[in-house]
């Protein structure tokens, strides 16, 4: 009998094209690509961690709706537990938003640059993507907001801070976007611990605003994957439909709620990492030729710009510069 000669079946047209998203992760003190936090929380929260996980069954499947995390988390916030929704990773809040709102037949709107996960996320759940440039210095305004009422889109994303220019959008004109556009307005936060104003106080009066955070950046817990979303009740209904299975594992949930008891250490670590952003951001203003564009988030962002008059190839364009310190969400 001869051998199989089946081939390895050909996946969805275009899959293979497509580079799978790996951020380079060097075994170096400091990960200036990710956007990590570069301290972690203190040893009493790997003390506290280690109790929590000493109750957790690991037999047993965890709380599907994670219950006890989002409690805690809504006092925090000050909202109801039943419109807040939590997921691995604020990216994995991100595809389910796309896969309950988006899909074949739909769009999703972007401001670029932004955060790169965005439109990769739509391909993978068959979204459309619809984009509107914003020049330097990178604010939303009422052109873009007339622009967005012209796309039509299902979820239009706004990143606030903004990956990677850094800066915050106002929130009269989020609030104007939610108020003007008939599908979901998503505000992604992953930096606003660092600056800005939250969107999360307007989710009452505007029901198609959701805005999405995560544990990564301001709780210093990018190994953990925790990310959430703060939305009205029928828009977490809707996550709740396409998310899989018991999809934040028990020891996700215990470094959740550990993290949450260290919250004022971590808020101190946030006034460190703003200082020392700061700092950067005074040094590199006084350069000679360099302009620099201030930042709401953990990092400096890159490129700066060389004045005019300098000469050809001494960095005179958009495309050179270096994120300082910083990702992922």
């Amino acid at each position: 009998m001869s051998g199989n000669h089946q081939r390895v079946p050909e996946p969805r047209p275009g899959l293979r094209g497509v580079e799978p998203y790996q951020a380079p992760q060097l075994d170096v003190p400091v990960r200036l690509n990710t956007n990590e936090c570069p301290y972690p929380l203190p040893p009493a929260f790997v003390e506290d961690l280690a109790a929590y996980l000493r109750d957790v069954k690991l037999h047993r499947y965890p709380d599907r709706e994670a219950r006890e995390l989002r409690r805690r988390l809504a006092e925090r916030l000050g909202v109801d537990p039943e419109g807040l929704w939590v997921a691995g990773g604020s990216n994995e809040i991100l595809q389910q938003v796309l896969l309950a709102h988006g899909g074949p037949g739909r769009r999703a709107l972007l401001f670029e640059p932004t955060y790169a996960m965005y439109p990769r996320i739509a391909w993978v759940t068959h979204t459309e993507v619809g984009r509107i440039d914003v020049v330097p210095p990178f604010v939303l305004g009422p052109d873009h907001v007339r622009g967005a009422v012209a796309a039509g889109a299902e979820i239009t994303f706004v990143c606030s801070p903004n990956n990677p220019t850094g800066n915050a959008q106002p929130l009269e004109v989020i609030e104007e976007l939610a108020g003007v556009l008939p599908g979901l307005v998503l505000v992604d936060e992953a930096y606003v611990e660092f600056g800005g104003k939250s969107a999360a106080g307007l989710v009452e009066s505007c029901p198609n605003l959701v805005v999405v955070r995560t544990f990564s950046k301001a709780f210093a817990l990018a190994g953990a994957r925790l990310g959430y979303c703060v939305a009205a009740p029928q828009v977490v209904e809707d996550l709740r439909r396409v998310r899989l299975p018991y999809h934040v594992s028990a020891l996700t949930q215990a470094a959740g709620l550990a993290a949450l008891e260290h919250a004022d250490d971590a808020m101190a670590i946030l006034d460190a990492v703003r200082r020392e952003r700061d700092r950067i951001l005074e040094a590199l203003g006084r350069l000679e030729g360099v302009e620099v564009f201030p930042s709401d988030a953990n990092f400096v962002p890159g490129p700066v710009r060389r004045r005019a008059g300098l000469p050809a190839g001494d960095g005179g364009h958009a495309g050179g510069g270096r994120r300082v310190p910083g990702g992922d969400g």
